[in-house]
């Protein structure tokens, strides 16, 4: 029986190590998007702005830059 489960768990670990380690860098796309979103946030806190907890928020987003 433990060859049985020995070869699906070995194929399921390695697929979850492949998909972790995809995720790890970001492309040239996403880095624009990044910016793209970042840019139509100013925007919008420059029409409308936050309360001081929102501020407070988006600069620790930025500060550890997500």
């Amino acid at each position: 029986m433990t060859k049985w489960l020995a070869r699906p768990t070995t194929a399921l670990m390695f697929v979850t190590l492949l998909a972790l380690a995809g995720c790890q860098n970001e492309g040239p796309a996403e880095k624009a998007g990044k910016g793209i979103d970042n840019a139509a946030r100013d925007v919008k806190d420059t029409v409308a702005p936050g309360g001081p907890a929102e501020k407070a928020g988006r600069s620790v987003d930025r500060a550890l830059n997500k």
